[in-house]
């Protein structure tokens, strides 16, 4: 028997969603500082990726999620030893619950033009906040047929 670890990526998935001509993101404490995010998270054990993404947006805006497209799937390597396989989402919020506390860690969840997200790159999370919504502005759309989940 190997004692060799065994490699597995972080699964993950992100939303983003415009509205007015600005992006939903979340001001957070990172181990990098004050960072800006797509509302986003890990999948959680028997979660189906629809499920995680409506859980998180949640969680971290107050915001109510209904996700009608996949975006995209992206592999990001964070480090020699982390690597995220991110799905993310783009779809629409139905309500917003005000009395809602945000998960430990999130400052605000704030609405950004894609200028402003751009100007502001230094404090991403990761490239893909901006990838993400250079995709969302391109078009890309997949349907969430795509994703199949058996439980």
């Amino acid at each position: 028997m190997s004692n060799t670890p065994v490699w597995k990526p972080n699964v993950t998935v992100a939303a983003v969603v415009e509205r007015a001509g600005r992006f939903l993101l979340v001001e957070e404490h990172t181990e990098r500082g004050l960072l800006f995010n797509q509302p986003a998270g890990h999948l959680e054990p028997d979660e189906s990726l629809v499920a995680a993404v409506v859980r998180e947006m949640l969680e971290e805006t107050a915001h109510h999620f209904i996700p009608w497209a996949v975006l995209g799937v992206y592999q990001y390597k964070s480090s020699s030893e982390v690597t995220y396989l991110r799905f993310a989402f783009t779809g629409e919020i139905t309500g917003h619950d005000t009395d809602r506390k945000l998960d430990a860690g999130i400052v605000r969840a704030a609405w950004l033009t894609s200028d402003e997200v751009r100007a502001s790159s230094a404090r991403h999370r990761t490239p893909l906040v901006m990838r993400c919504i250079d995709d969302y502005l391109a078009g890309r759309r997949f349907a969430l047929e795509l994703i199949t989940h058996y439980a």
